[in-house]
């Protein structure tokens, strides 16, 4: 039988049917080469190092306090998070802090950022606290979009910044 009208199968439960299931596990070395390529996409930059070495301090699932979490659908990586506990910074209790995340242009909108968040702040749970945090620039709306959904909004702390070469 076709997928025509009266079928009773929408076409999104169609192609869902077909797709591999998005799994959310701790980024393994082999992923980098993708989570790279994600990165590079959004940002226009390919930071082989900055990666290899985000992977080395919070990659392979060693601590709790520090988390690399990718989403997969069959080999494919869809998107990554990142984030640890911070203990006392600014004088706030600890809390988790989320300081990247990225799905694939294609992947957006099927819930691959949500699935990655609500995996990180279960880490966060784990790990004793209950707040989670994130900063971003304020002209990136897409991404605040996607916090803002989420529930996040504004924090009781202000981001402060100067430039160094003016000392």
């Amino acid at each position: 039988m076709g997928q025509g009208r009266g079928s009773g199968v929408s076409k999104a439960q169609a192609q869902n049917a077909e797709a591999p299931e998005l799994r959310i596990r701790p980024a393994e070395a082999a992923d980098l080469g993708q989570v790279i390529a994600i990165d590079a996409g959004v940002t226009g930059i390919e930071k082989t190092d900055y990666w290899y070495e985000l992977f080395h301090r919070y990659g392979g699932g060693r601590t709790r306090q520090r988390l690399f979490l990718v989403a997969e659908s069959g080999d494919v990586i869809q998107g990554f998070i990142i984030g640890e506990i911070r203990d006392w910074e600014f004088g706030s209790a600890p809390c988790g802090w989320v300081f990247g995340l990225s799905v694939r242009a294609d992947a957006r909108l099927a819930g691959v950022g949500t699935r990655m968040l609500e995996a990180i702040c279960d880490g966060f749970r784990h790990g004793g606290v209950n707040k989670v945090r994130t900063l971003l620039a304020r002209d990136n709306s897409l991404v605040l979009s996607f916090f803002r959904s989420q529930g996040m909004m504004a924090a009781q702390f202000i981001p402060l910044e100067m430039d160094l070469d003016r000392l």
